[in-house]
């Protein structure tokens, strides 16, 4: 009895300081912009900096307020502002100004509201749910998670959001670069067929989003993938091969968008005269040639084409990733111990990418490089449910309102994604035409 609740002491505690550290990474964030900069939009598509700063309490509180505590809004007008970001896919932008919003000392003060009224009273909850109370309708340690999770998702969006703001924006961090010492070579790997076990099964009650239940396997044919993620300098032959100027690569949607907003490079490059530059977060650097490129899911469709090979669907990445050639699968590529900075670059160790071969520690069973962190990967997978999804009775609309068919999964992570989302159940997901997330992507051959 004893060492049982101590072990409820201890997953309390333990989702009380993962609630602390996820608002400590946020705060981060918005700490690097700088005062006047705080209503500026740096992406077109997406709400201005302000909005972002009270989002994340006000989801958190129209989440756990009436779930949990049964307690009445301090302030319903900035439950309802704060509570929904945007994702426009057919051209229309936010049309908002700067005046349209509170100020900053208003959202600061509603911000400080919302965190001091749910610590007071979620360690309350988490005890007596860990004690045996169950008429929740919903338990709160589920809902807590779900909001630990949305917050760590937007450390990652977020920053690429500061990515496109301008330098002088912002202040600077301290973000040591790693440059290749040697060219990487890329090649192909042969992955035996073989089964994908896909998604989270519920009887095994651990967390996770409702588009990642209910699981079931894949049988995957015989397929040969890249060993690393498509390089900058690889995707610059493709530049110099004309792919932003052949028709014969790009769908009919991909070809009107890239024509009608001028696309000709990717988002995070900058000409210089006749070289290419790398936009960081902090800096503008010759081009790395050897970190994973950056592009949207349109720009990644017509390279593989040019090279005559297609994106990798879900299950042939998961396959490339968790497979074994003894059939077994694998929590993670390397194996079943915990994600560390030698695997990978993921939990918000770097600001940046670094060279796509500079953790062999992290290789697949199959020599596959590179396959959690350094970029979020693009699949030619439509995102849609898994049989069986069910969505969350409390979040309805988290996946069902993207099962659009316009917006296509990533699997692996980012430099900015949190270990605990490097599960192999996890599934993000974004439109074929959006070039500022950290994605990248390999090729497959079949």
């Amino acid at each position: 009895m004893l060492a049982a609740s101590q072990n409820n002491v201890e997953t309390r505690d333990l989702l009380l300081e993962r609630l602390s550290d996820a608002r400590g990474r946020t705060d981060e964030l918005f700490a690097l912009v700088k005062p006047e900069a705080l209503y500026d939009r740096p992406i077109p598509e997406r709400h201005r900096i302000i909005f972002y700063m009270g989002h994340l309490e006000a989801f958190d509180w129209n989440l756990l307020r009436e779930r949990i505590f049964g307690t009445q809004s301090f302030h319903p007008t900035y439950d309802r502002l704060f509570a929904f970001g945007i994702d426009p896919v057919d051209g229309g932008l936010p049309s908002d100004q700067p005046g349209d919003w509170p100020s900053i000392i208003e959202v600061r003060e509603y911000v400080t509201q919302v965190r001091r009224a749910l610590d007071s009273g979620l360690e309350m909850a988490l005890s007596q749910q860990q004690a045996g109370r169950s008429d929740w309708e919903f338990p709160p340690d589920q809902l807590l998670n779900v909001a630990i999770e949305h917050r760590l998702m937007h450390a990652e969006t977020f920053t690429y959001m500061l990515h496109q703001l301008s330098l002088d924006r912002k202040f600077r961090r301290p973000s040591p670069l790693k440059l290749a010492e040697t060219p990487t070579a890329n090649r192909m790997l042969q992955i035996p067929a073989g089964d994908a076990t896909l998604g989270l099964s519920r009887q095994e009650r651990a967390f996770g989003w409702d588009n990642e239940f209910e699981q079931h396997t894949i049988h995957v044919p015989a397929f040969a993938i890249d060993e690393f993620e498509v390089t900058n300098r690889e995707y610059l032959e493709f530049m110099k091969a004309g792919g932003y100027s052949d028709r014969s690569w790009w769908t009919d949607a991909d070809w009107e968008w890239k024509t009608k907003l001028n696309i000709s490079h990717p988002a995070f490059w900058k000409q210089h005269g006749d070289h290419w530059h790398y936009e960081t977060m902090f800096d503008r650097i010759p081009l790395p040639v050897d970190w994973p490129v950056y592009v949207s899911h349109a720009e990644a469709s017509a390279y593989a084409r040019w090279a005559g090979k297609s994106l990798p669907t879900e299950a042939q990445w998961h396959r490339a990733a968790c497979g074994t050639p003894s059939g077994k699968e694998q929590m993670f590529p390397w194996g079943s111990v915990p994600p560390t900075a030698s695997r990978g670059n993921f939990d918000f160790e770097s600001w940046d990418p670094a060279p796509v071969s500079a953790h062999p520690k992290g290789r697949s069973a199959f020599g596959v490089a590179d396959l959690l962190g350094n970029g979020w990967e693009w699949t030619s997978t439509e995102f849609g449910p898994f049989p069986g999804f069910a969505a969350f009775p409390f979040y309805e609309g988290y996946s069902a309102n993207f099962f659009d068919g316009k917006h296509y999964v990533m699997k692996g992570g980012s430099p900015r994604t949190a270990a605990c989302m490097l599960r192999p159940s996890f599934r993000n997901w974004f439109q074929a035409h959006y070039q500022y997330v950290y994605a990248g992507f390999r090729c497959v051959a079949n």
